[in-house]
């Protein structure tokens, strides 16, 4: 089933959500891939560093944990990202819905993931504006009330 948004910054950014949302995908898969091929030179290089501390072996334990979850986290981020922007760039309704899963679950991802995290979280969640702020800040817009600062001028 698809669902127009009937706020218009929503359809001109939707397009740009699903592209980005689709290459970060893709991004993350392959930082994925790269991570589990490369798992044992990371591990080598990591216990090289252990060989001079009191508990090496725990925190090799600790290293793998971490790696793991690091490389689990990528993979949901990228089939999460694709999905969401495959659904935005169709219409879905759900689109919505898992961009901003997404968007919450990339934003610890430095630098593309707080990027494309904040611009979607902008996009897609509603704004916290009452009516009243909204009209006048179009009137403000349209020329139709001062600004500020032309009624500090005007004082």
């Amino acid at each position: 089933m698809t669902v127009e948004d009937p706020r218009p910054y929503f359809r001109a950014h939707a397009r740009t959500l699903a592209v980005c949302w689709i290459v970060y995908g893709l991004i993350c898969l392959a930082t994925a891939l790269v991570m589990l091929i490369y798992s044992g030179i990371a591990t080598v290089m990591f216990g090289t560093l252990l060989s001079r501390v009191a508990h090496p072996f725990v925190l090799m334990d600790l290293f793998h944990v971490v790696y793991t979850f690091i490389i689990v986290l990528s993979v949901v981020c990228g089939v999460l990202g694709m999905v969401a922007g495959l659904a935005l760039l169709a219409g879905h309704r759900s689109g919505r819905t898992l961009a901003l899963v997404a968007g919450f679950l990339s934003l610890p991802r430095i630098p593309l993931g707080i990027m494309l995290g904040t611009y979607t979280l902008i996009v897609l969640l509603p704004s916290s504006l009452p009516p009243e702020a909204v009209r006048t800040t179009e009137y403000i817009s349209a020329g139709a009330a001062p600004t500020p600062s032309e009624r500090i001028r005007s004082n």
